[in-house]
């Protein structure tokens, strides 16, 4: 296992753990299974030690995540901003999960970096910006989840944590690694899993709780942006998958039924890229994009540039305020300028 803190900054962090009372947990905006995995676990662990938490996260979470233990109590700001933002006005203490830059924190960001609590940020994404009082941050390791059970473990509490948390743990290491199918090739990752195993976790429910939950509306869906939508630039190696709210009511599909789908056309051979453009639920007439690769290919860099986004290097995403026309011709043009790489 890994250090993760200097000892000064690890004395810093025990000695925020130990005088907080209210602690407020979050992610960034569009929360996957490492964000409110990672969470989670931070804030079983924290009740377990008698402190007042509250989750909160900027907007929806997928419904596949929902079976997480403490997912029931997790305050959404776009639906109760009410209640998240008395919770951050109250705490002494706020922990940030899985994000490198305060704008990922959606409308949460106003009232987290106006707060005059101290600050958490456990992370692995590149080139964390200086909010926080600690920063524990990892690029190179696979999920926030990981970094978080390096960290329990440097606190001398790993081999302590509920089965509830070693559930949370895996989750997250196990939803942003693809089942362990992408960057998971560090051996000490797998010394961490089965630290987690040892709690008595059940690794095949939780891979099935994530993966085989799908509606029937997910699955036409799926078959629908396959045949129908998706378009493949043979040229470039790159597909691209659009779709659009009318088309996701016609399937009557739930939140989180399009996880997964940017990554489906890297499985065709020779394919080095998949974009993923999707209208928001939330927001009509906003553009998410998800870009997935293989090797070396820079969807950070791609999305920085071009949708005002960010990530890992095979993962990453953006966003853009526009119609899906207009979306589909920015994308066309950031393809072109990547087409070196790409070809």
């Amino acid at each position: 296992m890994e250090k993760i803190l200097s000892e000064e900054k690890l004395k810093q962090f025990k000695t925020l753990l130990d005088e907080c009372t209210r602690v407020v947990i979050s992610a960034h905006v569009s929360p996957d299974g490492d964000a409110i995995g990672s969470a989670l676990c931070m804030a079983n662990f924290l009740r377990r030690k008698g402190k007042q938490v509250t989750v909160a996260m900027p907007n929806i979470f997928p419904d596949f995540l929902k079976w997480m233990p403490g997912a029931d109590s997790i305050l959404v700001y776009t639906r109760q901003q009410g209640q998240a933002r008395a919770a951050v006005e109250q705490a002494d203490l706020i922990i940030v999960c899985d994000l490198n830059q305060p704008s990922r924190l959606g409308g949460l960001e106003q009232d987290v970096m106006a707060s005059k609590a101290p600050r958490i940020l456990i992370d692995h994404h590149l080139n964390p910006a200086d909010f926080c009082q600690v920063t524990a941050s990892e690029p190179e390791m696979c999920a926030t989840g990981e970094v978080m059970c390096h960290l329990l473990h440097q606190l001398g509490e790993l081999d302590g944590i509920s089965q509830e948390e070693a559930v949370c743990l895996y989750a997250a290491m196990m939803c942003d690694t693809g089942a362990f199918s992408f960057n998971s090739n560090r051996p000490v990752i797998f010394e961490c899993i089965s630290q987690l195993l040892a709690r008595g976790i059940d690794k095949d429910q939780i891979y099935r709780n994530v993966f085989y939950t799908a509606s029937e509306g997910r699955l036409r869906l799926q078959g629908y942006l396959l045949y129908v939508n998706m378009k493949v630039l043979g040229d470039y190696h790159t597909t691209i998958i659009t779709l659009t709210n009318e088309e996701r009511q016609r399937f009557n599909v739930k939140n989180g039924d399009t996880e997964g789908i940017a990554n489906m056309p890297l499985q065709m051979l020779g394919m080095r890229l998949s974009i993923f453009i999707n209208e928001d639920t939330e927001h009509p007439g906003v553009m998410k994009l998800s870009l997935r690769s293989v090797d070396d290919f820079p969807c950070d860099q791609m999305a920085a540039r071009f949708f005002n986004g960010g990530g890992h290097k095979n993962a990453s995403g953006g966003k853009l305020h526009c119609t899906m026309p207009e979306a589909l011709e920015k994308v066309q043009k950031a393809i072109e300028s990547f087409s070196e790489m790409l070809k």
